[in-house]
């Protein structure tokens, strides 16, 4: 099962990404705790690693909070080296978009192939500018 995390406005969608399953959601967590935390979960990064993925929403403020850890997120994983990709789809999508990881950073992306760091960014900010959730679907 695949997570989906989106905005709506009423019955209208505005915006969504799909992350790829609820597995690889917590491989990138993981590498957040690992690399940007220090291995203390959510000692940094509380709004991304101290919600739960499987139902539920950030809020408009915590969508302001989300910005700025990944920001953060971003920075730290700019210096270290490239990861293995944990699925197949991934591999897939990489060798079909020419993606080639230079560092941890550009080894997650969405099931489209676009920078998961920036597609979570802009989805907050419109969260935030609109006063709307980001909903987990």
């Amino acid at each position: 099962m695949g997570l989906y995390l989106c905005i709506f406005d009423g019955d209208g969608e505005l915006d969504g990404i799909q992350v790829g399953s609820y597995a690889d959601f917590n491989f990138f967590r993981n590498s957040v705790v690992r690399v940007a935390e220090g291995g203390v979960a959510g000692s940094r990064c509380p709004t991304l690693n101290s919600h739960h993925d499987s139902d539920g929403e950030w809020s408009p403020s915590e969508c302001s909070m989300l910005i700025k850890e990944i920001e953060l997120i971003n920075d730290a994983f700019e210096g270290p080296p490239a990861i293995d990709f944990n699925s197949k789809w991934q591999t897939d999508v990489a060798r079909n978009s020419g993606i080639v990881p230079k560092n941890l950073a550009e080894c997650f992306f969405d099931v489209d192939g676009e920078p998961l760091l920036d597609r979570l960014k802009a989805l907050a900010e419109r969260g935030k500018r609109l006063g709307l959730p980001i909903l987990f679907q």
